[in-house]
């Protein structure tokens, strides 16, 4: 079962905690450091997918109207 946004969020936390500590020799720091980008980029898809499901409601000349939400790059 894979885990919810939320929980890799938290584990993503832990990750950055225990490398920001600077306790970890060269080995665990990299390991540490590819688990978080692997997480990072399963957050980002995440996000990217939930985006794409969100859609605008607007009032246009008196009708309401369903429109894709777009965000400004």
């Amino acid at each position: 079962m894979s885990k919810s946004f939320e929980e890799q969020m938290e584990e993503l936390e832990k990750i950055v905690s225990e490398l920001e500590k600077g306790d970890l020799n060269l080995d665990a720091s990299v390991t540490k450091f590819e688990e978080g980008i692997k997480i990072s980029k399963e957050c980002n898809k995440t996000l990217e997918e939930a985006e794409k499901k969100i859609t605008m409601l607007v009032n246009k000349d008196g009708e309401i109207k369903e429109e894709e939400f777009k965000t400004e790059e």
